[in-house]
Order: C-alpha cells, then sequence, then structure tokens
C-alpha cells in the first residue's frame, strides 16, 4: 500500500454555531490525486486550510508525511506547495521573481534557481518571455501557470491547489486543465485540487470526494458517484454535471 502523505483523523471546526467542518477524516496516499468538490458553502475550502495547517481544528490531527502539522510549522509547509485562487502573485515582481522568490531566500545558487526555473517553465508552457513580465501585463493563463511553477520551485512532497482555473474563460481553462493533468503525471506528485465542476474533478483527480455542509457524503470514481450514488444529493449533484461528464448514464 502506498505511504500516506496527508491524513485528516476527525476534523472538526467551528466558527460560530454548528461546525463548519466535520467530523471528517481522510487519507491522501503518496502519488494520488484527490478532488475535494461539492457547492458554494460545502466546507471545502476550508477543510484546505486546515489539511495546510493554516487552520487549527476545534478536534480531530492533521498529520503530513507521518508528523502533526498546525499553524506555524513553516519548515513542513514548505514542502507544500500551494496554488491559491486567483493566483495570489505579487504584482510588484516580475513572473521569474515571484516563482524563484522562496528558492533565493532559502539560499539556492543562482544556477540551481535559473534550471529549475527553466525546467518548470518549459513543463508549464509559458513562453520564456512571459518570465519577464509583471503580472499585470500577463494574460489569465499565463498568470496561473506562473502560480503552478512557484508552487513546484522547491519540489513539494505535495500540490495543493484551491479552484485555481475558476476565473478563466472556457478556452483557457480547458487549456491548463490539460497541462495540470500532464504536470501531475510526469512528476508522480501527490495532488489535493479544491473545485466546484465535477467535469474538472473527474478530469484531474483518481478520487473525488464530494462535501456537503463540512461532511463527506461520499468519495470515489465518478463512476462510483453516478452509479451507486450514497444519498439523493449525490443523485441531485452528479445530475446537475450529467450531460458533461457522463452522458451515457441516463
Amino acid at each position: 500500500m502506498a505511504q500516506p502523505v496527508l491524513e485528516l483523523h476527525q476534523l472538526t471546526k467551528r466558527f460560530r454555531g454548528p461546525a463548519a467542518i466535520g467530523p471528517v477524516s481522510l487519507t491522501v496516499s503518496r502519488g494520488e490525486a484527490v478532488a475535494l468538490l461539492g457547492p458554494s458553502g460545502a466546507g471545502k475550502s476550508t477543510l484546505l486550510r486546515l489539511a495546510l495547517g493554516l487552520l487549527r481544528p476545534d478536534a480531530g490531527e492533521v498529520r503530513f508525511l507521518g508528523a502533526p502539522i498546525g499553524p506555524g510549522d513553516h519548515a513542513a509547509r514548505r514542502r507544500i506547495g500551494y496554488v491559491v485562487q486567483g493566483g495570489g502573485l505579487f504584482p510588484h515582481l516580475t513572473a521569474a521573481a515571484n516563482t524563484t522568490l522562496v528558492a533565493r531566500h532559502l539560499g539556492w545558487a543562482a544556477e540551481r534557481v535559473r534550471a529549475r526555473l527553466a525546467e518548470l517553465a518549459a513543463l508549464a508552457r509559458l513562453p520564456a518571455d512571459a518570465l519577464e513580465r509583471h503580472p499585470g501585463a500577463l494574460s489569465s493563463g499565463q498568470a496561473q501557470r506562473v502560480s503552478l511553477i512557484r508552487a513546484l520551485m522547491l519540489d513539494p512532497e505535495l500540490l495543493v491547489l484551491d479552484e485555481p482555473l475558476g476565473a478563466l474563460d472556457p478556452i483557457t481553462r480547458a487549456g491548463l486543465q490539460e497541462d495540470l493533468r500532464a504536470a501531475f503525471r510526469a512528476l508522480s506528485k501527490t495532488v489535493v485540487l479544491v473545485t466546484h465542476d465535477l467535469a474538472e474533478a473527474a478530469f484531474l483527480a483518481d478520487r473525488l470526494v464530494l462535501l456537503r455542509d463540512g461532511r463527506v457524503v461520499q468519495a470515489g470514481t465518478l463512476e462510483d458517484l453516478a452509479r451507486h450514488p450514497a444519498d439523493p444529493f449525490v443523485a441531485r449533484f452528479v445530475g446537475a454535471h450529467r450531460a458533461l461528464v457522463l452522458p451515457e448514464v441516463r
């Protein structure tokens, strides 16, 4: 059995009133791509922040590579590449400076930085001239490619993407989906992806985890969710996307 990279044990998180998350338990194994999906307000991004150690759970534990992770654990988070919603690029830095900022801060040799940047730019299909531009001069698709390169720069053990393609037009989004899937396979990365789009989740992930009201309703492949829904909500969620992702299921 593959080694667990990320383990969530009975996580619960409250902000006000009823639990916003949990209890939730989930294990992501090495080399696996898992998509967290569900409607708006299902708790996807909150669960992701708990998994990253950016929020402290009220109950339960998060383990990364077998060790607990929580707020302030910066060494562990350097081993996690994070693509945030909207890209999160620093507007005053060029694309190259954005992607290499942490590597330079950690004292990487200049030649090592240049070689890693060239390798990842080729993988992400980012034109060389785009690296010298500031974020405001990049297209939306190029900015997302820069964000991906930045997340991969330190060769992380885990790659996390929080709805990275949601604001893109359909053509740009489709192209980036293809490139993301190719990158996952080329690098054999362990991936956790957050999306509300079932077609995108099925295209990019090995396993889908459907959330509702902060709890896991069902986990499995698209085929599992479509043909053996755990409850009426799962059937409705899949049915809303059926024409796009599983046209043969009636």
